[in-house]
């Protein structure tokens, strides 16, 4: 079996037919490690992620999982076969309890109250703060719980594979510092992770592979370890941000 998860193959994405956003980009989520995928504003580092969520039809090229190609499936199927996605934009339901839009994320599994309610157990397991939250309406969240709070109903369902984009914009930093310390330790129990970034300095840190895009194109492809000492790849990253990378 492969080990790649998930694969956008030479992609093509275009918006309103004519505008080309991605452009034979070929990115590969490895299993058990985290993928982080950076650049800067409009090279289509987004486009990427809901393209592999089904969010955004294939132009050219394929989209794969665990070698077979999956790019006409609905996205119900999608999350039946263990793939979730965290979006940038908050999500919840405000007016309903914390464990209402956990409920929400078991859907697809709904008539399993079972397995729903150890799903539930085991998001307040990592996110505690959760848990004291129960019955809580989710409106009534901060911005760094509302998120956990999104992370928690990505994995209702015990996905193999989870995509998040840009999952510690606007959020506080004692917050955005627990989602990465989370993404790790997602890692390390061997789920696949996905992440489009634009805090370059941590997506840097916690990735095991770096893609670098560029107007929808590859524009660096390689291990994380592999930059360190790159003066050249510094200096680029460096453009994208105010201060400088570490």
């Amino acid at each position: 079996m492969t080990d790649t998860m998930l694969e956008l193959r030479n992609v093509n994405v275009s918006y309103s037919g004519d505008i080309t956003i991605l452009k034979d980009l070929t990115i590969k989520a490895q299993k058990g490690r985290i993928t982080g995928v950076i650049g800067p504003n409009g090279a289509g580092k987004s486009t990427a992620l809901k393209t592999m969520y089904r969010m955004l039809n294939v132009g050219a090229g394929d989209l794969l999982y665990q070698g077979e190609t999956i790019t006409r499936i609905d996205q119900t199927e999608l999350i039946r076969r263990g793939i979730a996605f965290v979006p940038q934009n908050h999500s919840i339901f405000g007016g309903l309890s914390v464990r209402d839009n956990l409920v929400l994320g078991a859907w697809s599994i709904r008539g399993e109250k079972a397995r729903i309610r150890r799903a539930i157990d085991r998001v307040y397991e990592i996110f505690p703060m959760l848990a004291e939250k129960d019955n809580a309406a989710a409106g009534t969240l901060s911005g760094g719980q509302q998120r956990f709070l999104e992370i928690g109903r990505s994995l209702m369902t015990d996905p193999q594979v989870i995509l998040f984009d840009e999952p510690s914009a606007m959020i506080a930093p004692k917050y955005s510092k627990q989602i990465y310390q989370f993404l790790t330790l997602m890692r390390d129990r061997g789920k696949t992770i996905l992440l489009v970034d634009q805090n370059v300095r941590q997506c840097v840190n916690v990735s095991d592979h770096l893609y670098v895009l560029e107007l929808g194109r590859n524009k660096i492809d390689c291990p994380t370890a592999a930059m360190n000492g790159n003066a050249e790849m510094t200096d680029l990253i460096s453009g994208w941000i105010a201060h400088k990378v570490d």
